[in-house]
C-alpha cells in the first residue's frame, strides 16, 4: 500500500472529499501521479513566498489562450473588421478568468480532475461520449499547434510544412526529461517561452502604432458581431481559440502538484493563490491576444489588405509595411515559441484526459506518442492532400471544432461545483452560479446559432431572419 505522503498516493481526506458518498464511484487514483503533491508549500511563509510556490500552473494553462489557433484568428479578425473584435477577446478572457476558478476549486476540494469527476459521477455511455468529444477537442487543438510550430519552422528556416511538423514530437521527449527532473522545470521552460512571445509582440506594437482610441472603441461592445455572419464566425473562432475545453481538464489537474495542507483552510489558501497565479496568467494571454489582432488591424485593415488571414502572408507583408527590417522574424519567432509551448502543454492535457475519463495509464513516453501522433498524422495528411496554403483556414476551423466541443466540458464543471454535497464548503455562491451560467448559456447559444447559419438552407435562414426582424448578413 502506498505511504498518503507519496506522489501516487491519495491522503484520507483527499479521498473522502466534502462527501464522497455525492459520487456514483470511489477513485483511489490521484491525477498525473508522478507529479501529484511534489511541488511543497512553505507553512508560516510571507504572502509573496507563498505565491512564488504557486505560481506556474497558470501560465501553464495561458499558453493554450495564446497558441497558433488564437494567431489565425485573430489576424482574421484584425484584417477583416480592425479593432471590432477586441470586445470579443476581452470577454472571451473574462469568461476564461471564471471557468478556470471553478477549475481549480474542483481539483483542490475534491481532489479529482474534470475527466475524473465526469468518469466518477456520470454513467460508462456518457463517460465515453464525453471523453470521445475531449480527444476530438485535443486533436483540433494538438493540430493548430503542430500546423503553428512547423508554419514558424518554415518562416525562419525554410524546413517544408510536412517535416516541422514530424519536428515538433520532439516536445515528447522535452516533457518527459523535464518532468522527470521535477515540474518547476516544466513551468520554467514555458513562462521563458511566453516572455519570449511577450517580448516580441511588445516590440510589434511599437514598430505598427496603433491608434490608441480605436483600441480603445474596440473593447466597447457592439451588436453587429451578432448579425454579421462573417464576424460572429471570427468570433466563435476567437471564442474557441481563447477557452478551450482541454485547458479546464488539464488545469484541474495540476493545481495539485501543489503539496498543500489538506484541510478546509490549507485549501481555502490554495484556491485563492491559484486564482492569482491563473488570474495574473490570463491577463498576460490577453495582452498577447489583444497585440495580435492589434497588430493586424494597423498593419492590414487600413492598408488595402483586409484579406490577410494567412499566417504566411502576414509575415511576409510585415517587414515592407511597418518599415521595419525585424518586424517580420520577430512574428516568426513568436509564433515558433507559441507552437512549442502549446504542444508541451497539449500533451500533459490528453495523458489527463485518457487516465481521467478511462482510468487507462500506459507507459508516459508510448502515452504521449500516442497523443502527438494523433495530431501530426491529420496534419500531415491535410498538408499533403490540400497544399500548404490551406493551413491558416485549417487553424481557424480547428478552433471553431474546439468551440463546438466548450459547451460539454463547461456544463459538468458549472454541474459539479455547484453541488454543496460534492463541493462541502467550496461549493460556488450565488453570484458565481448566475456569471457561470451565464457564461455558459452565451457559449452554447453562440455555437448553436453558428450551426444554424452554417447548415441551415439560405432561403430558410432569410425567412428566419425576417421573422425575427434581423438584418441579413452580406453573402
Amino acid at each position: 500500500m502506498k505511504d498518503a505522503s507519496q506522489p501516487g498516493a491519495r491522503s484520507d481526506s483527499a479521498l473522502a472529499g466534502p462527501d464522497d458518498r455525492a459520487w456514483r464511484r470511489v477513485s483511489s487514483d490521484v491525477s498525473l501521479p508522478e507529479v501529484h503533491r511534489t511541488i511543497a508549500v512553505p507553512q508560516g511563509a510571507s504572502f509573496w513566498r507563498k505565491l512564488l510556490a504557486f505560481s506556474g500552473p497558470g501560465f501553464l494553462v495561458a499558453v493554450g489562450y495564446m497558441d497558433p489557433g488564437n494567431w489565425a484568428t485573430d489576424l482574421a479578425g484584425g484584417a477583416q473588421f480592425g479593432y471590432s473584435l477586441l470586445t470579443v477577446i476581452m470577454i472571451s478572457n473574462l469568461m476564461a478568468i471564471l471557468l478556470q476558478h471553478l477549475c481549480i476549486k474542483l481539483g483542490i476540494a475534491t481532489g479529482r480532475d474534470l475527466a475524473q469527476a465526469c468518469r466518477d459521477h456520470y454513467s460508462r455511455p456518457t463517460v465515453w461520449f464525453l471523453w470521445i468529444l475531449c480527444e476530438v477537442a485535443i486533436a483540433a487543438c494538438d493540430l493548430a499547434e503542430v500546423v503553428g510550430s512547423a508554419i514558424g519552422l518554415q518562416l525562419l528556416f525554410g524546413i517544408p510544412l510536412v517535416w516541422g511538423c514530424c519536428i515538433t514530437a520532439s516536445d515528447v521527449l522535452a516533457v518527459l526529461y523535464l518532468q522527470n527532473k521535477g515540474f518547476r522545470y516544466v513551468e520554467a521552460l514555458v513562462i521563458t517561452f511566453i516572455m519570449i512571445i511577450g517580448t516580441c509582440f511588445g516590440l510589434e506594437l511599437i514598430f505598427s502604432k496603433p491608434s490608441l482610441v480605436g483600441v480603445l472603441l474596440g473593447f466597447v461592445p457592439g451588436p453587429r458581431i451578432l448579425v454579421n455572419q462573417e464576424m460572429l464566425y471570427v468570433s466563435i473562432g476567437i471564442l474557441g481559440a481563447t477557452v478551450m475545453p482541454h485547458n479546464l481538464y488539464l488545469h484541474s489537474s495540476i493545481v495539485q502538484t501543489r503539496r498543500f495542507e489538506q484541510t478546509p483552510a490549507g485549501k481555502r489558501e490554495a484556491i485563492k493563490f491559484a486564482t492569482i497565479d491563473s488570474s495574473g496568467a490570463l491577463m498576460f494571454a490577453l495582452f498577447i491576444n489583444g497585440a495580435i489582432l492589434v497588430l493586424a488591424a494597423a498593419a492590414f485593415h487600413w492598408s488595402g489588405h483586409q484579406d490577410v488571414a494567412q499566417i504566411q502572408d502576414a509575415y511576409r507583408l510585415l517587414s515592407p509595411l511597418l518599415g521595419v527590417g525585424g518586424a517580420s522574424a520577430l512574428f516568426a519567432i513568436a509564433l515558433l515559441a507559441s507552437g512549442q509551448n502549446s504542444t508541451l502543454t497539449g500533451t500533459l492535457a490528453g495523458q489527463i484526459v485518457m487516465e481521467g475519463f478511462l482510468n487507462f495509464r500506459i507507459t508516459p513516453w508510448l502515452r504521449r506518442l500516442i497523443t502527438r501522433g494523433i495530431a501530426i498524422v491529420p496534419a500531415v495528411l491535410v498538408i499533403g492532400i490540400f497544399g500548404e496554403g490551406k493551413t491558416t483556414e485549417l487553424l481557424i476551423a480547428s478552433q471553431v471544432v474546439l468551440s463546438m466541443q466548450l459547451g460539454f466540458a463547461v456544463w459538468p464543471l458549472m454541474r459539479f461545483t455547484d453541488e454543496k454535497a460534492k463541493m462541502g464548503e467550496f461549493v460556488n455562491p450565488v453570484w458565481v452560479k448566475i456569471l457561470g451560467w451565464i457564461t455558459t448559456g452565451i457559449i452554447i447559444l453562440l455555437n448553436l446559432k453558428l450551426l444554424f447559419d452554417i447548415f441551415m438552407p439560405d432561403s430558410l435562414l432569410q425567412a428566419c431572419y425576417s421573422f425575427l426582424r434581423l438584418p441579413v448578413a452580406a453573402p
